[in-house]
């Protein structure tokens, strides 16, 4: 068995919001923050996603790299990065890991939340995304997608936007977006309601694995290889009023991403305790790249292609967001 499917219904409104409000009773109120005196113990609040970008983050706990630097971090999983958002805004929680770059960097555009990036998450690999058809799917090439039903986890965000890049470079047209919560993917593609979608790691797998599903595309392959997509960020207020541990924070980040690219075991070691992967499927999850630094050349790809496609109203350099 892959993947254990949550019930239907998993991204609706609804459930976000009862989401949103365990995430901010577990949080607490946000008034017990320690002070910025970089003693051990000082408490880190941080919401993160089971998917492969948060691996450092747990590497950094479970490594001791955190209490290594004098901070006491605790972790909310939440299913999308967005859920959280009012709560970092709110002072609710310090840092969101495995954040997609887009939401908050239109966050941060529209004025919603001044956003700071202390360290980058993951960049694309080959194969730790990909378009999934069924077995016995119409759909043959990637010609034939356009104007077909896609599933992506957000719309308008980096999974369409890595897909209109790659086809866009094809000169192949494209596809009509559904929303549909990683979860909800298999089961979608099984009853026919898309005709492909567009999965991460680990849920790319497990659809591979529970329905025989085919790889029609590698949402990892150029443009867009090696494109920064997701990262920690926090807000401007916090990196300001709490320098100490922002920098203790991204350290510990950075060294357990250099862990990760140089020991991929130890990644696949960790994914079973924090998302719905036996160890076997994590044997075989293709992994993005655990950058050891942030580059903000690298991230003016990111924006440059939002520019482009309309994600972005203006020129943004993300040099200006860093936290150093």
């Amino acid at each position: 068995m892959g993947l254990r499917r949550s019930e239907p219904g998993f991204g609706g409104p609804a459930v976000v919001l009862a989401a949103l409000t365990l995430l901010l009773a577990a949080c607490g109120d946000g008034k017990d923050h320690a002070a910025s005196t970089g003693a051990p113990g000082t408490r880190l609040r941080v919401a993160a996603l089971p998917l492969t970008d948060s691996a450092a983050l747990y590497l950094a706990r479970d490594r001791g790299l955190f209490r290594k630097e004098g901070l006491d971090v605790s972790i909310q999983p939440v299913q999308q990065s967005i859920q959280a958002l009012p709560a970092l805004a709110n002072g609710q929680v310090d840092v969101i890991a495995s954040a997609n770059y887009v939401t908050f960097l239109q966050a941060d555009e529209k004025g919603t939340l001044d956003v700071r990036i202390l360290a980058e998450g993951v960049r694309v690999a080959p194969h730790m995304m990909d378009v999934l058809v069924p077995k016995d799917s119409a759909v043959k090439s990637v010609a034939d997608l356009a104007g077909k039903k896609v599933a992506v986890n957000i719309l308008n965000n980096v999974q369409s936007l890595t897909l209109n890049a790659i086809l866009d470079a094809k000169g192949v047209g494209r596809p009509v977006y559904r929303q549909i919560a990683f979860p909800q993917m298999g089961p979608a593609l099984e009853r026919h309601q898309v005709d492909a979608v567009h999965a991460v790691e680990p849920f790319d797998s497990a659809i591979q694995g529970d329905l025989k599903a085919t790889v029609l595309l590698d949402g990892g392959s150029a443009p867009v290889r090696s494109l920064p997509i997701s990262g920690y960020v926090t807000t401007k207020k916090f990196a300001a009023g709490h320098a100490k541990e922002a920098a203790a924070f991204r350290r510990a980040i950075e060294a357990a991403s250099r862990i990760a690219t140089r020991d991929p075991d130890a990644v696949r070691e960790e994914l079973p305790k924090y998302t719905k992967v036996t160890a076997d499927q994590a044997r075989k999850i293709r992994l993005p790249v655990y950058p050891a630094s942030t580059d903000a050349a690298q991230l003016r790809r990111l924006t440059g292609l939002m520019k482009e496609q309309g994600l972005l109203t203006k020129n943004l350099d993300p040099a200006t967001l860093l936290v150093r």
